[in-house]
């Protein structure tokens, strides 16, 4: 087993002080070590109501963080030092924005108010605006679900901001590498990757192999279609000849073609559907959106 700050023996003290020092039922704990890489607390604590966080010394913002991020009435439940032993204390996050991580230890987040649901499709108020125009929240939903994401899988996402996003939120213990052609698109993504605290996404700015060298390698892959495009899968498919996709596009020859494209790669029966979602604003306005056709196809069966 690898070299870890927190090991089973720690974990379990952690848990026996915690069980003896306070009446939280430890049964539907998530026990989250973020001294090991893409480990992301933010999301976790929004989707947990109770969380054995480990961490190191040194995270000066981690509870200024979580405050931006909506958690400010978690309730944090620590003790002074390193080890689990000695008084315990219990302070709401918004009264410890100023504070940091002093010592390596455990420590309990309670969120009250955590969704108890995966959720799809997340507002795209909740993204950072800027120079992209985010996909509407229920086409995201539907391209999340062709996608099957599942914990442990890993993504990569082809000029897809928001995708990233919530790919990454979903998948807390798999990796998300995000390809943005664009400089602004890379930094608005950057943003986004702050502000929601993910640990886990990896950010590069071109497809091929020399990039993904020493990354992850993709089990699924989602693309926007582009002029680029083949290149991208032929790519794709030497790091992983079984790997699936998920293509966007707004156009319809684009979509057609690709039932041919998919022989001339041994790929048969894409399965190839259009999305269409129409609105009704307070105005009594009919508001339609974009309908994209969204491709998905297994290479290597």
């Amino acid at each position: 087993m690898e070299d870890r700050i927190f090991n089973n023996t720690s974990i379990i003290s952690w848990l026996q002080y915690f069980s003896e020092k306070t009446d939280v039922d430890l049964e539907h704990v998530k026990i989250l070590d973020i001294t090991r890489k893409n480990k992301n607390l933010i999301p976790a604590c929004e989707a947990h109501r109770c969380v054995l966080v480990f961490t190191e010394a040194g995270h000066q913002d981690i509870f200024y963080r979580m405050y931006n991020a909506g958690l400010g009435d978690c309730t944090v439940i620590y003790n002074e030092g390193s080890e689990p032993t000695g008084p315990i204390k219990e302070d709401p996050v918004s009264h410890m924005i100023d504070r940091g991580i002093n010592a390596s230890a455990g420590m309990l987040i309670l969120n009250p108010n955590a969704r108890s649901t995966v959720k799809f499709g997340m507002d795209n108020s909740a993204l950072i605006k800027g120079s992209v125009k985010y996909v509407g929240s229920e086409i995201r939903a539907v391209i999340l679900s062709k996608m099957q994401i599942e914990e442990g899988k890993n993504i990569c996402v082809i000029s897809g901001e928001s995708i990233v996003v919530e790919s990454a939120i979903l998948d807390g213990e798999g990796a998300v590498i995000a390809v943005e052609y664009n400089g602004n698109d890379r930094r608005l993504l950057e943003e986004n990757v702050e502000h929601f605290g993910l640990n886990n996404v990896s950010i590069i700015d071109h497809v091929d192999e020399a990039s993904f060298a020493g990354l992850p390698v993709p089990d699924i892959t989602m693309l926007v279609a582009s002029a680029s495009m083949e290149q991208e899968i032929q790519t794709l498919l030497k790091i992983n000849p079984h790997m699936e996709f998920v293509v966007y596009t707004l156009d319809f020859v684009l979509a057609a073609s690709m039932i041919e494209y998919c022989k001339k790669i041994s790929i048969s029966d894409p399965e190839i559907i259009q999305v269409s979602v129409s609105k009704v604003t307070s105005r009594h306005n009919y508001d339609q959106q974009p309908a994209p056709w969204i491709i998905s196809f297994k290479a290597g069966e």
